[in-house]
């Protein structure tokens, strides 16, 4: 794939199937045709030139597309028809008149008629563009498994007729946990992915921001929705720092803060600041923002809050993956003995896939006990599906040989 299609897949494979959707209310169909588009474009953008608008060429093929697979099916007749009367209508509409099709897609993968695990994975799929693999790796599930598992949520949709809309009045306060879920799985995939060979995936973390931006300006007095702004904004601060030049991951404690964006900073800062003023009891996402806006103190970050904000959101949000970072936190501020106690009671909780075994084989190594950090070590590198961690656990085992 040459670069500036690799851009415009990044920047656009969600806005072109969304708009798909909407048109047709045929999601494979949205999906195959918007391939068909991509596919057109890897032959005629080097032979013609890019375009101006990537994005609106993409869609408008994808969209002929989509006419020409419904004039070829006479059963499809009456589809046909109403697809051509909204694609007139669109022609008719100013761009800034066409609400943002991403967000609407968000919101009807996230109908509480799917569960949350097929919500999420929905709409890595069709919004974002990663392969059934990437998402069953980030879910820890195998691929055949989550293919069949995204079958099924298209065709409950079709099936249920859920609305491609945002929702309005009581229907929204029951999708918007859905959708965080999906904007901080997106988020989180672009900031440390799950597989490849990428330390970070920028288009995807952006895309998340940019969302999360849309919903925040949506729905102002949400404090989770602002809550996860902020801790979007604080973590993606840290982006040009996490990887060397020759691409190695540098872990927090080693990051040139130089590189730090601090504008980025302030901005997470002051949105956290407007979240806390508000009323009410302080939710996951907004604990989490209080602990990355500590953070990025640096030096000067309070070890102590830190753990203390881990223990809150604990209790708010009880999973192993919170007791994994707690541990760690812990370790930070009272020793790394401690912390290996909080480890001890996931031992075996398979959920946590490499991140277990690697945590270990640090508080290991910091504790001093060198055998037992290159075993847990070992065992993580069995496990790690993403290469460039797994270069950095060699790289710590190979610290320890030495």
């Amino acid at each position: 794939m040459t670069d500036p299609l690799a851009r415009a897949f990044a920047d656009e494979w969600g806005r072109v199937v969304a708009a798909l959707v909407r048109v047709t209310g045929d999601w494979a169909l949205a999906e195959d045709c918007a391939q068909d588009a991509f596919a057109v474009a890897a032959v005629a953008w080097p032979r013609d030139g890019v375009p101006d608008r990537p994005g609106a060429w993409l869609t408008t093929t994808a969209r002929n597309r989509a006419l020409d697979r419904l004039r070829r099916s006479a059963v499809e007749a009456r589809k046909l028809e109403e697809v051509v009367a909204v694609v007139h209508e669109e022609e008719r509409r100013e761009p800034d008149d066409v609400p943002d099709d991403r967000l609407r897609l968000i919101f009807t993968c996230c109908h509480p008629a799917l569960d949350l695990d097929a919500r999420v994975a929905l709409t890595l799929r069709t919004l974002c563009g990663l392969t059934v693999a990437e998402i069953a790796a980030a879910f820890g599930a195998r691929e055949a498994a989550m293919a069949k598992r995204l079958v099924r949520a298209r065709r409950k949709i079709q099936v249920a007729g859920i609305p491609y809309r945002v929702p309005s009045g009581a229907a929204l306060p029951e999708r918007l946990d859905g959708v965080l879920a999906v904007l901080l799985l997106l988020f989180t995939e672009g900031y440390a992915p799950s597989g490849g060979d990428r330390v970070v995936r920028p288009e995807l973390s952006s895309e998340a921001i940019r969302l999360t931006r849309v919903l925040a300006a949506l729905l102002p007095g949400e404090p989770e929705v602002g809550g996860l702004l902020a801790l979007e904004l604080l973590q993606d601060s840290r982006r040009a720092a996490r990887t060397t030049g020759e691409g190695a991951l540098v872990p927090l404690a080693e990051q040139d803060r130089t590189l730090w964006d601090a504008a980025r900073i302030a901005e997470g800062r002051a949105v956290l600041a407007a979240v806390d003023r508000a009323p009410g009891p302080v939710g996951a996402h907004r604990l989490q923002a209080r602990i990355a806006a500590e953070h990025a103190r640096g030096p000067e970050a309070d070890r102590n809050a830190i753990a203390q904000h881990w223990a809150a959101l604990a209790e708010v949000t009880p999973s192993p993956w919170v007791e994994l970072a707690r541990a760690v936190a812990v370790a930070e501020a009272d020793g790394p003995d401690a912390g290996l106690a909080l480890l001890a009671p996931l031992a075996g909780d398979v959920r946590l896939g490499h991140q277990l075994p690697a945590t270990e084989a640090e508080l290991l190594r910091r504790a001093g006990r060198r055998e037992d950090a290159r075993r847990a070590y070992g065992a993580a590198l069995a496990q790690v599906r993403n290469a460039a961690e797994r270069a950095h656990l060699q790289r710590r085992l190979a610290e320890l040989a030495g």
